[in-house]
């Protein structure tokens, strides 16, 4: 105990409230005044522990010894060897020897470091503003009965000092936390809105495209094979003959209408699953395509893809079915290869090729490589494009954490 006249005590206080101006963190408030506290209330260690606004937890800012205490950001108050100060239970703790007293060591009680650094005798003293605890003033020293009743007054004078000012550091802090908070949920509104526009133009084009094909295919081919029947005789060996050129005719607007309803609904997604389904369209497209391009698909995902909900498989199958039509139709690649794979937390989708790169490639504004990232964005899945196969080519990979798809999918 140091024993210090009215005057001396408050010319270190004034002392304690200049040294606080211009300290904008906590960490940095508490070493400007540490020395200054020495004067008053000797110490080997210092804490100020500032309760966080859930009141479940807190963060201790040290001056002195440094401890496990002040590495933690945000250790929850139960488990605190000073609960019952920042619960409002008592209204300061004082012991002579804290690696002995009990009140400090109890079942799941973080006091670890007081037996680390021999802290025996403590000061625990609440800093309050407006009748709330918003935390704690603490002061140890290292020999046993180094503190008295004289002591836990003059604990009390800093306690007081200090507390507007860690009070308004937090609401500082908490109105910073706030603001980015804010900013980061209007970026994500932002870029769901503009993702959102993206798709829908994407869309409307996909539906112009689809009517585009009834009217210059099908329609048109409908409305020749009318006026072939209403010019065609009527009975005998020549309507039959006539007959034949116009069921080949209609057969074959059958298998056009079949073709546009399976790019606009992905049934072999329904009936047996992603990678079969995947798998189809690449050996169609590269069949179609007339190109000699060798392709693999392995499927190392254990079925994790087919657990999906519909909303969420059906974009990403969207996604593959641009990356391989890019592959096939843009790339001139010899070989393409697709690869589905899971981890515990993630979900992954590769198509890559050995092509001549993205580079070359066709990427207009609104091309199929956008429409690619947003699909993937409106589903919180990463999209990114790399070199493919040999360090040639391009290849597009899809990541999903699976948190992310039932997030989307709630949404």
């Amino acid at each position: 105990m140091v024993e210090t006249s009215p005057v001396a005590l408050l010319n270190h206080l004034f002392s304690i409230s200049r040294l606080l101006a211009g300290q904008l963190d906590f960490r940095s408030a508490i070493l400007a005044v540490s020395t200054e506290i020495s004067q008053i209330l000797p110490h080997d260690h210092l804490d100020v522990c500032i309760l966080r606004y859930d009141g479940q937890f807190h963060t201790a800012y040290e001056s002195g010894i440094e401890t496990d205490w002040g590495k933690q950001p945000h250790a929850p108050i139960a488990n605190s060897p000073i609960r019952a100060l920042l619960q409002g239970e008592v209204d300061h703790i004082l012991t002579q020897d804290a690696c002995t007293d009990p009140r400090f060591q109890f079942a799941g009680g973080f006091y670890k470091p007081i037996h680390e650094h021999g802290l025996r005798s403590r000061i625990h003293v609440p800093m309050m503003v407006h009748g709330e605890v918003i935390g704690a003033f603490s002061a140890s020293l290292q020999r046993v009965g180094g503190y008295g009743p004289e002591d836990v007054h003059h604990a009390r004078y800093i306690a007081d000092l200090l507390s507007p000012y860690f009070f308004a550091l937090r609401a500082a802090e908490q109105a910073q936390r706030s603001a980015i908070i804010e900013a980061e949920a209007r970026a994500r509104e932002e870029g769901l809105r503009l993702g959102a526009l993206k798709l829908t133009a994407a869309l409307e084009s996909e539906r112009q495209r689809i009517g585009m094909d009834l009217h210059d295919q099908t329609l048109a081919d409908l409305t020749r094979l009318t006026r072939h029947l209403e010019r065609l005789p009527h009975g005998g060996p020549a309507h039959a003959e006539a007959l034949e050129p116009i069921t080949r005719g209609l057969q074959r607007c059958m298998h056009d209408l079949r073709q546009i309803i399976e790019q606009a609904k992905p049934s072999l997604l329904q009936l047996f699953g992603f990678a079969h389904a995947v798998e189809h369209h690449l050996s169609r497209s590269i069949r179609d395509s007339g190109q000699n391009i060798d392709w693999t698909l392995d499927d190392v995902s254990g079925g994790a893809f087919d657990a999906l909900e519909p909303t969420v498989s059906v974009a990403l199958y969207r996604i593959a079915q641009e990356a391989i039509n890019n592959a096939v139709s843009h790339a001139e690649a010899a070989r393409i290869s697709v690869q589905l794979s899971a981890t515990p937390g993630q979900i992954s989708l590769a198509i890559s090729d050995d092509g001549k790169g993205i580079a070359k490639k066709r990427t207009r504004v609104g091309s199929g490589i956008d429409n690619m990232k947003t699909r993937a964005r409106l589903i919180s899945a990463r999209c990114t494009l790399a070199a493919g196969i040999g360090g040639a080519g391009t290849s597009v990979g899809i990541m999903l954490p699976l948190a992310a798809a039932m997030q989307a999918v709630a949404e």
